[in-house]
């Protein structure tokens, strides 16, 4: 089941998305902000908290505020050396006053520049063994096919996360995401430790990613597939948090370009800034990006502003090309989210689905449930449900968040979860081979459909071209709503690099990719 899209429209969309993402990108490239560095001595093998439960990454990066445009690792690690102590030494002598690295000058500037880089190839290695393992346990145990099951848990208490993970992969899930605590992406710092409270969510931790991850390896192995694991990597520490699922091996991350911009109101450049590091380091991790498109549909009309969608996922992929992710780890979302009363509501569904599978036939797209248009009436939502997943199965989408009806709610009802996965199963079951067997007729609704999206995405990404994608944003082009170049959560954060910026951990990164 295919369109016969025109090719050279194709060219053009992108060729668009590339001249709006290069510039943002130059402009983020000269600029470092505190998660940036703070993830540079995680990667360095800082980790910890002082008394206070601070950080000890922010301890260290509060304090040398000052000294941020010259990159401070290189600075932590030959004042630690000098005085004999480890980085968390270092840092918990400074929380407790009894340091003061204001205005410590390095010896040898190039001798730490070059120490920094040997430790953080040492961080690094630990993620390269991680990549390993997981290409191994798949190799080993397998997974399943397309489109795999994507649900979530989100009680708060990683203990209870862990059971109802394991519970859903014996189910027949194929993907588990821990939702975050409601708001952890305005906080800007990542809290240490076990966590068993939470807001609609469990936080994201190192110590909650590894405790699941080791429960769903346990489970895979157990029911005979590859598990995948799902966070954010979004929010104020979006590059630290990415470096963490790197070193725990989360399979996913939700990590789109704009997301944090238009719906958490941070500041734009010090989005794009965090996000280019943290595309960086899930290339090196092999994980896969999910991007948010699904969202621009719950504020917006999704038949008027479905171009808005293929425009946005364009732009992600420039910005995600740029960091050295492949198309297999680029998961650019799409939503069901036309009204159902809809004439061809259906038809129309299938054009977008279809659309956006073959504008980027290597990458595994997310297709996101009906949410928008769902009411109290149980038999209706699971109607919604079954047609996403004919939809999904048919136009061939990669991951398949599952629609389940209390999925609103602090946390899905267990059977809901249940009776999702029933739900998919059968209808992927029943036609995964549907698709191959039909053709879409060249005049048809569902090809002139998408012919005409197509069309309008590339008027809108002229638009914004012509615009900038910092005043576009400020206009409200994406999900109609504005957000001022200069305003937004972390913008106290961002500060321009010197002309001397020392960081080794952009150029370990290209390197490495070019390796891969």
């Amino acid at each position: 089941m295919r369109l016969a899209l025109d090719p050279s429209k194709i060219r053009h969309a992108r060729e668009l998305a590339a001249m709006i993402a290069e510039p943002v990108l130059k402009q983020s490239i000269s600029h470092t902000t505190d998660s940036v560095e703070r993830t540079t001595l995680r990667l360095m093998g800082l980790e910890g908290a002082d008394a206070d439960g601070v950080p000890l990454v922010n301890v260290l990066v509060r304090h040398l505020r000052s000294r941020l445009p010259e990159g401070i690792s290189p600075l932590v690690l030959a004042a630690a050396t000098e005085r004999d102590l480890s980085l968390a030494e270092l840092a918990q002598g400074v929380s407790e006053k009894k340091l003061d690295l204001s205005d410590f000058q390095m010896a040898d500037r190039r001798a730490s520049i070059d120490a920094a880089r040997d430790r953080l190839s040492d961080g690094l290695k630990r993620i390269t063994r991680q990549r390993k393992l997981r290409r191994d346990m798949i190799a080993e145990l397998g997974e399943g096919p397309q489109p795999w099951l994507y649900v979530i848990v989100a009680t708060g208490n990683i203990h209870e996360d862990i059971a109802q993970a394991q519970m859903a992969a014996r189910q027949g899930a194929d993907i588990v995401a821990v939702i975050r605590s409601t708001a952890q992406s305005l906080l800007d710092y990542v809290p240490e430790g076990v966590t068993t409270e939470g807001f609609g969510g469990t936080y994201a931790t190192q110590a909650n990613f590894a405790l699941m991850r080791e429960a769903l390896d346990d489970v895979s192995r157990e029911v005979g597939r590859y598990i995948r694991l799902v966070n954010y990597a979004s929010g104020l520490c979006m590059p630290e948090i990415a470096a963490m699922g790197g070193l725990e091996r989360l399979d996913m991350m939700l990590n789109d370009s704009m997301y944090g911009i238009l719906f958490r109101d941070i500041n734009p450049l010090r989005t794009f800034v965090d996000q280019h590091l943290s595309r960086m380091i899930s290339a090196h991790s092999e994980i896969v990006i999910n991007t948010g498109e699904d969202n621009y549909l719950t504020t917006t009309d999704a038949v008027e502003a479905a171009h808005t969608v293929l425009a946005s996922d364009l732009i992600n992929e420039c910005f995600a090309v740029f960091a050295g992710l492949t198309p297999t780890l680029i998961g650019l979302g799409h939503a069901f989210e036309i009204k159902p009363e809809l004439p061809n509501s259906f038809v129309l569904e299938l054009a977008q689905a279809l659309l956006v599978r073959e504008v980027f036939p290597h990458h595994p797209i997310k297709y996101m449930p009906p949410t928008k248009h769902m009411t109290g009436d149980i038999f209706r939502g699971y109607a919604m449900n079954t047609m996403f997943n004919l939809a999904g199965v048919v136009t061939g989408q990669g991951i398949q968040l599952l629609g389940m009806l209390t999925e609103a709610m602090h946390t899905p009802f267990l059977m809901d979860r249940a009776l999702a996965i029933k739900n998919a199963s059968m209808v992927f079951n029943a036609a995964r081979e549907l698709g191959d067997s039909l053709e879409v007729k060249s005049d048809s609704p569902l090809a002139r459909r998408a012919d005409e999206t197509l069309g309008n995405a590339i008027k809108f990404l002229e638009r914004v071209r012509d615009e900038g994608l910092f005043s576009a944003i400020a206009a409200g082009r994406f999900a109609d709503i504005q957000r001022p170049p200069e305003g937004g959560k972390g913008a106290d954060g961002v500060v321009k690099k010197a002309r001397d910026y020392a960081n080794p951990l952009f150029s370990l990164l290209r390197k490495n990719h070019a390796r891969i």
